[in-house]
């Protein structure tokens, strides 16, 4: 699981200028903020980098 749609809200960024960013359609990134799909390692780091924010604080940890 991840946290891509709570980061795009607190930003206020949509997902169609994320899909933009990152060269992909609005259908694969919204299934990534959706938690139907998750992103590569590669990808997500390239989000987090899009985002401007460190890679961890786009997954969500379990807890114990």
């Amino acid at each position: 699981m991840n946290r891509i749609k709570e980061v795009l809200e607190e930003k206020g960024i949509k997902q169609v200028w994320l899909a933009e960013q990152l060269g992909k359609s609005f259908n694969t990134v919204n299934g990534y903020v959706q938690n139907r799909t998750q992103p590569s390692l590669e990808t997500l780091y390239e989000i987090a980098t899009i985002l401007n924010i460190e890679a961890k604080e786009l997954l969500v940890t379990k807890n114990k």
